[in-house]
């Protein structure tokens, strides 16, 4: 239920909130941790992390205007893969912060980095977790993902991806790995 509530406070709150630029521009939406997010260690559970993320990817999508064209297009986000490392517990009531940012693309997905911030307290600025994730937009119509040159000349941006750092490529290397392992051990099962 909660998480239905912050996401009605994050609509409400979404048309007073700055644009941010499409493709290096940082959101950063702050939170607290509620008691139906703690697991039974009373810490933040770590699935609600990867939930939480939605709402700060979705204030990126909204602040940067990329929701015109995912809307005037009907397509969709879609998730492909994503890696988190957790350095400090979130605690109950605790405020903390989830900044996202795209921190590299080619041609149809795009990296993001999540950093969860604690900003309050005396841990206030350290880094709880930080994850990477990879995904794109996707047009069931086309039945593909769309290419990020055709999603920047949509929002009329022009923008040359950051070189991948080291995380990336082997966030990028180990998703790999594992999609060509998962398909070895589907086309096992199927003969």
């Amino acid at each position: 239920m909660n998480l239905w509530f912050r996401l009605m406070l994050f609509a409400l709150a979404a048309p007073f909130r700055a644009p941010l630029p499409a493709a290096e521009g940082v959101s950063r939406v702050c939170m607290r941790v509620w008691p139906l997010d703690l697991d039974l260690s009373m810490h933040m559970n770590n699935g609600r992390y990867l939930t939480l993320m939605d709402l700060g990817r979705l204030d990126y999508v909204v602040r940067t205007g990329l929701w015109r064209a995912i809307a005037r297009n009907r397509w969709t986000p879609i998730a492909s893969s994503v890696t988190i490392r957790y350095r400090r517990e979130l605690k109950l009531f605790q405020r903390f912060a989830i900044e996202t940012r795209i921190v590299s693309f080619a041609e149809a997905s795009v990296i993001i980095e999540q950093v969860f911030v604690i900003v309050s307290g005396r841990n206030a600025g350290t880094v709880a977790a930080r994850a990477l994730f990879k995904g794109g937009i996707y047009s069931r119509r086309e039945k593909g993902f769309i290419d990020n040159a055709r999603l920047m000349r949509e929002m009329g941006v022009s923008a040359t991806s950051p070189p991948p750092s080291p995380e990336v490529e082997a966030f990028l290397k180990a998703d790999a790995a594992l999609k060509v392992a998962s398909a070895q051990r589907d086309q096992e099962a199927a003969d």
